[in-house]
């Protein structure tokens, strides 16, 4: 089934950073087009939005509740529909449009908790309906390429990990005007975390698609190291995975002098893989003799699984919005062989919404542990 798919997106209206970051993103390899969407509560916002963007006036919904019944009941009617809201909305949008037969693409976190996600789990199942929960860095070809690495056994059986997210844009005490901010600071709509259910559940998420490995049990320290605040802006956590290596990772977003510091080592008994989001087309590959090989998206050593998101020779950086439009193409490619009745999950290389489920727990668990004095949780099958 080859044909271009049409979408829908709710939230994501002008002035936002994320809504037209999917667009674009989504827009890379032509095979699906916007069509619907509410993009903001705000009338005038929201009808600006989508005539910039080139709808026609009858498929910019005032809601997501009218724009799922009405596109459930059109012959034309959208393929999926992005989810770009404050987390607060995600699981009843994500909910809706389920019901109405639509399948769903949802930024992070899932859901304001893990029973509201283990509910999405269980519908997008009973529906057979396709759930991307964007996870964006591990659509990164050289993230694709330690999995590889990792599965191949490269570096033999994984002792420890160490993930860090570095962030300064929330140092400042005072951050009026700062619509990012607002929302992601304030526990009514961001839910019981702001770092880490922001950016920790992306180190959780990525070490996971890298390595495969699920946390065990978890150790958490969350600071609110600015006066004032509710929730976290600095967080450390301890963790154990399954295999009964360690790991510690650190999320902060008043670390000035980083931008967006995600950064993966992996240490396995003869040899180590690291990658630096911010150099996000190589990867380092240490070996036992302590020699070093840099290996970046381009070359011949990369595995056919993970060349095959390349849009571009080597040297041409493609970057985050690359590694979105990967996740985004396999995703639609994997809606549109459903749609024609052709297997399609062996296909599946994006993450799902057992991901976002398995961000939820993180969360929660790292939330108690804290409460209960910075002890061991274990997390939830």
């Amino acid at each position: 089934m080859s044909r271009m798919l049409s979408y829908g997106m709710v939230g994501g209206g002008k002035g936002s950073l994320i809504g037209p970051a999917h667009r674009r993103a989504i827009a890379m390899d032509g095979k699906a087009a916007l069509c619907a969407g509410c993009f903001s509560r705000k009338e005038e916002t929201n009808r600006q939005t989508g005539e910039e963007w080139g709808l026609d006036a009858d498929r910019i919904y005032k809601d997501y509740i009218e724009m799922a019944a009405a596109e459930k009941n059109r012959p034309d009617g959208i393929d999926f529909v992005v989810i770009v809201t404050p987390n607060v909305s995600h699981y009843i949008i994500a909910r809706t449009f389920l019901e109405a037969g639509i399948a769903v693409v949802c930024d992070k976190p899932l859901a304001m908790s893990v029973e509201e996600a283990r509910q999405l789990c269980a519908l997008a199942e009973q529906k057979e309906l396709l759930f991307m929960v964007t996870y964006v860095y591990s659509g990164y070809t050289a993230v694709k390429q330690i999995r590889s690495m990792v599965e191949q056994g490269t570096i033999g059986r994984i002792r420890t990990i160490v993930g860090e997210y570095p962030q300064g844009w929330l140092a400042k005490e005072d951050m009026t005007g700062n619509r990012q901010a607002a929302w992601r600071l304030d526990p009514e709509q961001a839910g019981r975390s702001n770092t880490l259910a922001d950016i920790g559940t992306h180190i959780e998420n990525t070490v996971h698609r890298m390595t495969g490995l699920s946390i065990r049990r978890l150790m958490a320290r969350m600071e609110c190291t600015v006066p004032g605040r509710k929730l976290d802006d600095n967080s450390a956590v301890w963790v154990e995975y399954e295999n009964g290596a360690s790991g510690a990772y650190w999320a902060s977003q008043i670390a000035i002098g980083h931008d967006n510091g995600l950064r993966i080592r992996i240490y396995g008994e003869k040899g180590s893989l690291h990658w630096f989001q911010e150099e996000g087309e190589k990867l380092l590959y240490y070996m036992e003799d302590g020699s070093r090989m840099e290996i970046h998206r381009g070359d011949a050593v990369i595995d056919s699984r993970a060349a095959a998101y390349d849009r571009m020779p080597g040297g041409h950086s493609e970057g985050w919005f690359g590694a979105l439009a990967n996740h985004y193409c396999n995703y639609i490619d994997c809606l549109c062989a459903q749609k024609a009745g052709e297997p399609y999950r062996e296909k599946m290389d994006f993450p799902d919404v057992n991901d976002g489920l398995s961000g939820m727990q993180f969360i929660e668990a790292c939330v108690e542990s804290q409460e209960k004095g910075n002890v061991w949780i274990v997390l939830e099958e």
